[in-house]
């Protein structure tokens, strides 16, 4: 099989970051942001992904985290279109639902090459540590526009932030790994009646 690796990057005038994933890893990880909280949740993405992962990015963090994290999932959305290729012989789809303690999330996606983000959590306090929850939306709506994926995104259940949210990136990292996948009964096909996705 043809290594399915990326490397990407993307320098603005708030950002500058350098992305390297190789989707057939074994979760190992190096994260440079600035923003430890993210480092935390991308690391479970990586880990229950089975992604290697590699992340440098200088912010403008004297401002704020925003340009950070919504560029990150930028660049990660833009590093996955390309380590997929034509997606032939993909399951596509994935979904997982991960629970922690109290809280549960389910996370479904479609690397349909449509985006659409639909995302459904609630926290019960506005930041964890010194990280802004509202932050998280921002990144995921970046990794779906520039990934060309569908994404449902629900926590179930829970009332401590910190397990919301690890919940979620778990589970997104568990229902990436199902979708990308190779299905060795669609190999070379493209897993759409489209005949391209």
């Amino acid at each position: 099989m043809t290594p399915r690796t990326a490397q990407v990057e993307r320098n603005t005038l708030e950002t500058q970051i350098k992305i390297a994933i190789n989707l057939d890893g074994t979760g190992q990880a190096s994260f440079v942001t600035g923003v430890p909280f993210l480092d935390h949740m991308l690391d479970q993405v990586a880990r229950h992904g089975l992604i290697d992962m590699d992340i440098d990015c200088k912010g403008d963090l004297d401002i704020d985290a925003h340009h950070t994290v919504e560029d990150i999932g930028i660049t990660l959305g833009q590093a996955f279109a390309k380590a997929l290729g034509d997606k032939k012989g993909l399951y596509r789809y994935g979904h997982a639902y991960v629970p922690l303690d109290e809280s549960l999330s389910r996370v479904v996606i479609d690397f349909s090459g449509r985006s659409g983000m639909y995302y459904e959590v609630d926290y019960p306090r506005a930041v964890i540590g010194s990280f802004d929850v509202d932050l998280f939306r921002e990144f995921f709506q970046g990794f779906v526009n520039h990934a060309g994926v569908s994404l449902h995104v629900d926590n179930l259940k829970g009332r401590n932030a910190h397990h919301i949210a690890e919940t979620v990136f778990k589970a997104f990292g568990r229902a990436i790994r199902m979708a990308i996948t190779p299905d060795p009964r669609m190999a070379g096909i493209m897993p759409s009646t489209k005949g391209s996705l």
